[in-house]
């Protein structure tokens, strides 16, 4: 008997009318819609985060949240939270699939069909379906970080070029992930980089690795985690991650089985 696909829940967070809002009555002060998108991105990381699950700002007016095992109601009191402490609203919708892309594509369908994000009657939207918070099977998430970053960029480089150079490296793994493998890579903040992804196997994380790496000029190291919940397999790449600059591997993997056994 062969087991049923790995699903990947994702939910996609997007502010109501923030566009027009930014404007009205005058353009309001860009370091304020700052404050107040990273003070969202923070209490949004905080409420999937206590669920076991991840964020990523994205484009932090539209945030996206790696969500399997947490329900519809949780999601209602995250609006609620919204509501009651920001000037603004958020709409939620929520997608299921055998891939992040297909999950994220889903969950993008639900907001595109509920209205436009800047319809000011598109109001705390909440897209879900009854099964959402049941995913089966497990997550894998992968690590990558510029090998030696600290040695051949952040100490010896003008800190623009070292941006610039971790903002393409970013660019082409978020790329070559969703091209190739369905996957969604985030930048996360330092040189650090995190890919969502369906099974996939040793060798392929190696091959992004060389490939990206080609591109971007820089040697990149992965850590690969599986787990039922983001946070587990996000842990277990993170210590797989810990490994390779320890011993000097480039890619190294930690399944649940392994963690536990």
């Amino acid at each position: 008997m062969t087991n049923p696909p790995d699903d990947i829940q994702l939910t996609l967070l997007q502010l109501d009318n923030y566009g027009p809002w930014t404007v009205t009555p005058s353009p309001r002060r860009e370091t304020d819609l700052q404050s107040l998108q990273a003070r969202l991105y923070a209490d949004f990381a905080d409420f999937v985060g206590r669920e076991d699950g991840y964020a990523f700002f994205d484009r932090f007016d539209n945030i996206i949240g790696v969500t399997n095992g947490i329900d519809g109601k949780a999601h209602e009191r995250f609006q609620e939270r919204v509501r009651n402490q920001y000037p603004i609203t958020a709409s939620m919708s929520v997608g299921v699939g055998e891939t992040p892309i297909d999950a994220l594509g889903t969950a993008t369908q639900k907001l595109q069909e509920a209205g436009s994000a800047q319809d000011p009657s598109r109001t705390e939207i909440l897209a879900i379906d009854e099964t959402i918070g049941h995913t089966d099977g497990d997550l894998t998430i992968a690590h990558f970080d510029i090998v030696d970053v600290t040695g051949t960029l952040t100490d010896t480089q003008n800190a623009a070029k070292t941006t610039l150079t971790v903002q393409r490296t970013a660019l082409e793994l978020a790329e070559y992930m969703q091209t190739e493998h369905d996957s969604i890579a985030r930048f996360v903040g330092g040189d650090n980089m995190i890919a969502v992804c369906p099974t996939l196997d040793r060798d392929t994380f190696d091959t992004a690795r060389d490939v990206v790496g080609e591109r971007a000029g820089v040697e990149l190291q992965v850590g690969v985690g599986r787990g039922t919940t983001a946070h587990g397999a996000g842990y277990r790449a993170k210590l797989a991650l810990e490994e390779c600059r320890e011993n000097g591997h480039r890619v190294h993997q930690i399944s649940q089985q392994a963690a536990t056994d």
